[in-house]
């Protein structure tokens, strides 16, 4: 198998901290949808050349992308004697012991080009970028014919990594793609993409999931699945974003962070102190952006309530009395929106700036807990 060279030694640019590679998760839960366009387009003849896989972080978009480079790459030859080609594929599905099933799990099939972020120019850490060199590493691979003659496949993982001069390398191969080969495009933010890229690929839209397949996709992926409902409310239906706060105890982080907001107006300033301190410190770097994350979530929860007067599914068994106290109609709603857009801002300052964690969580909380005693003369 062709890739972009990545260190041994080097974390997958491609792999979700605390989760399987995608190439190992054997069931994608949740995107029957999708699943079901891929293959109409197949069995209808109208299998076009680029393919854009779109949608938030961690719901599988990976997963679909090496489910149908299997597919394609177990398909017989279409030049072979018709008679005896099978009927049109009901389902996505390869069985594992498949030979291509087996060399694609150990990154070893001819036919298949990763395309990921790689090795720096020393080799001892990944670039930031998928670069030109990157893309004309997989044209070159692509002006080889395949030995029978077959389907060749290209992931690239994730396309939001490419730079201008990579974007517009890619761009030139979407307009003149080489025959029998089908390219498949991760983006995460598909907006960010040249409009040119998005243009000449085919859109496979991705859902967020809900409780029942975050359960299973959860379950397999070796995370936990209790409390599915307000996992999949705190993760937004994703699951490596599921997997990330599972690991940070993100669910107890937002449990504490309600039950102190529960007390506004008037927060108690020494447990909002120990709450900011919490998350202090170099081996902390990961909580603090999960809190900064939290708070937001719960501005954006509280607003969303005030506005549509309905409230979501319950992340904790307080938080409903507690949304419809703050928020009890749309001029309310207006002031936690536009409270949740200045925190937001002044986050990303004063993370741009370092300044200290502790303090930039505590000033954040005493702000809340200002539009509340506001709110309420």
């Amino acid at each position: 198998m062709a890739k972009t060279p990545v260190s041994d030694t080097l974390p997958e640019p491609d792999r979700a901290d605390g989760a399987p590679h995608p190439r190992e998760t054997p069931q994608l839960f949740g995107q029957q949808r999708a699943e079901a366009a891929f293959l109409s387009a197949f069995n209808t003849g109208r299998l076009h050349h680029g393919w854009l896989l779109s949608g938030p972080r961690g719901i599988g978009k990976a997963t679909l992308a090496w489910r149908i480079a299997r597919f394609l790459l177990t398909r017989p030859n279409p030049a072979e004697d018709a008679l005896f080609a099978p009927p049109p594929p009901t389902t996505l599905d390869v069985p594992a012991d498949h030979p291509v099933a087996r060399r694609m799990l150990a990154l070893a099939e001819p036919r298949l080009f990763l395309l990921r972020r790689s090795a720096n120019d020393k080799g001892d850490a990944l670039s930031r970028d998928i670069t030109v060199g990157d893309v004309r590493r997989m044209k070159s691979f692509f002006a080889l014919s395949a030995a029978d003659g077959g389907h060749r496949v290209a992931i690239v993982d994730s396309a939001d990594d490419m730079n201008g001069n990579a974007a517009n390398a890619l761009l030139k191969l979407l307009e003149e793609p080489p025959p029998r080969v089908t390219i498949l495009l991760i983006s995460h933010q598909p907006a960010r993409l040249l409009p040119t890229i998005r243009s000449r690929c085919r859109v496979l839209q991705l859902a967020p999931l809900g409780p029942t397949d975050m359960a299973s996709a959860l379950t397999q992926a070796g995370g936990v699945s209790e409390d599915s409902l307000p996992m999949a409310q705190l993760a937004g239906g994703s699951v490596g974003a599921a997997l990330r706060i599972a690991a940070l105890d993100g669910l107890a982080l937002y449990g504490e962070l309600v039950r102190l907001l529960g007390e506004l107006p008037g927060i108690d300033r020494a447990r909002a102190t120990a709450l900011a301190e919490s998350v202090a410190g170099r081996s902390a770097e990961a909580r603090f952006d999960l809190l900064l994350e939290l708070l937001d979530l719960f501005l954006a929860r509280v607003a969303r309530a005030g506005a549509t007067g309905t409230l979501p599914p319950a992340i904790t068994a307080a938080e409903p009395d507690l949304l419809t106290r703050l928020a009890p109609d749309p001029q309310a709603a207006r002031t936690w929106a536009d409270l949740a857009q200045t925190l937001g801002l002044r986050a990303r300052r004063g993370r741009a700036v370092n300044l200290d964690p502790a303090a930039l969580v505590l000033d954040m909380l005493l702000r809340i807990d200002g539009a509340a005693r506001e709110a309420g003369r």
